[in-house]
């Protein structure tokens, strides 16, 4: 069905409505073939490029659209409610663009942003290690200075279109100490020494190719360093509470498009001579579908507002992450329950949605994470 969405301009109306339509007509006929031949959709990456959908959530005068985040947001769940992969890598290249855009120097900018923008450079995020995942302070790949470049080792795993990437984000140690020897280095594709491990084998989201990226005496500019050294960790989290808030909207997407499905196939479905939603405890099930899809929705744009705003968001950034992930685990399962045995097969999408709802509460912080920086908030 088509969401209610309160706006808050006409241009917001205009855009989720083309935002709409591409979904119809340009990713709903691909995405079950190219999730299950593990096909990355790079030109449809371009396609959302060029279309502005990139760069909803950065500065006009970057070159952006200008687009309040809870705008943004609401186009990224549009898209995962059709293609949850797509709008993952869509979320993961704002978070990774969006360090050039507040920490970089007016040259870098200069350089760098207008090709992210409009969608001919893709970034990757390479925080997360093999021991190294939730506690970003035991990051081990290393960046020694020799002359005007860093030499780089280290490894990075869980990254998402790792290998398809245009550049990574990349956050590795310029000193010893845990928490302020970090930094931050954009890293352009074919860099000499970067390699790649093999795609994982996930459960879901396999059109979103996952590997590790292996940093073998890298050497990269020394102005590739993204503000100052030592400041990594700040600009790793000032992204995370931001990327939180995609991880939101897309669960609250694929919520959606599972709660679609499941709406549809009740009115569809007969048995003992009537459409199976007719019966109350279908409906009792669908309704509390709905709930959840809605308790998330409200969650996450009360964290963009509050963004928006310039007023602190981490802690509803979190409540929304883990309260949206929850949702869509939570009604993906229930829209197999309501195909019964078809929801078991591959004819539907509806276990689909169920793989790849699971990892919506591990990746950007699990959500016993997020319940530690809820709960740290309350009490500090």
């Amino acid at each position: 069905m088509v969401v209610e969405r309160l706006l808050p301009s006409s241009e917001a109306e205009e855009l989720l409505a083309v935002v709409h339509e591409i979904c119809a007509d340009q990713l709903a006929p691909r995405v079950d073939q190219a999730e299950a031949d593990a096909d990355f959709p790079r030109n449809l990456i371009h396609l959302l490029g060029q279309t502005g959908l990139l760069s909803l959530p950065f500065d006009e005068d970057d070159g952006g659209g200008g687009q309040p985040y809870e705008v943004y947001l609401q186009v990224l769940e549009e898209i995962a409610s059709v293609w949850m992969s797509l709008a993952v890598d869509m979320s993961v290249h704002t978070l990774s663009a969006s360090a050039m855009a507040r920490f970089s120097s007016d040259e870098q900018r200069k350089t760098w942003l207008p090709d992210m923008l409009g969608g001919s450079q893709l970034g990757a995020y390479a925080l997360s290690e093999p021991q190294a995942g939730s506690d970003v302070s035991a990051i081990a790949t290393k960046a020694v200075p020799d002359g005007d470049q860093y030499v780089i080792n280290g490894t990075k795993a869980w990254v998402s279109h790792g290998p398809h990437a245009d550049f990574w984000l990349l956050f590795a140690r310029t000193s010893a100490d845990p928490k302020g020897g970090l930094s931050a280095f954009h890293v352009p594709a074919g860099t000499e020494g970067v390699t790649f491990g093999a795609p994982e084998r996930k459960m879901g989201m396999t059109a979103s190719t996952t590997t590790s990226v292996i940093f073998d005496e890298a050497r990269i500019a020394a102005d590739l360093r993204l503000g100052d050294e030592g400041q990594g960790m700040a600009i790793a989290l000032s992204a995370l509470d931001s990327g939180r808030l995609g991880i939101a909207a897309c669960a609250t997407g694929l919520a959606q498009g599972a709660l679609d499905l499941a709406v549809g196939y009740a009115k569809e479905r007969h048995q003992f001579g009537r459409a199976i939603g007719e019966f109350q405890g279908l409906q009792f099930l669908l309704a509390d579908m709905s709930a959840a899809v809605e308790a998330a929705r409200a969650t996450y744009l009360l964290a963009a507002r509050l963004k928006d705003a310039d007023r602190p968001f981490s802690r509803q950034a979190s409540i929304a992450k883990l309260v949206a992930s929850d949702a869509a685990m939570k009604v993906t399962t229930d829209a197999v329950q309501v195909l019964g045995g078809y929801g078991y097969t591959r004819d539907f999408p509806a276990e689909r949605y169920l793989r790849e709802a699971k990892v919506t509460q591990i990746f950007e912080g699990t959500n016993q994470i997020q319940r530690m920086v809820i709960a740290r908030s309350l009490l500090r």
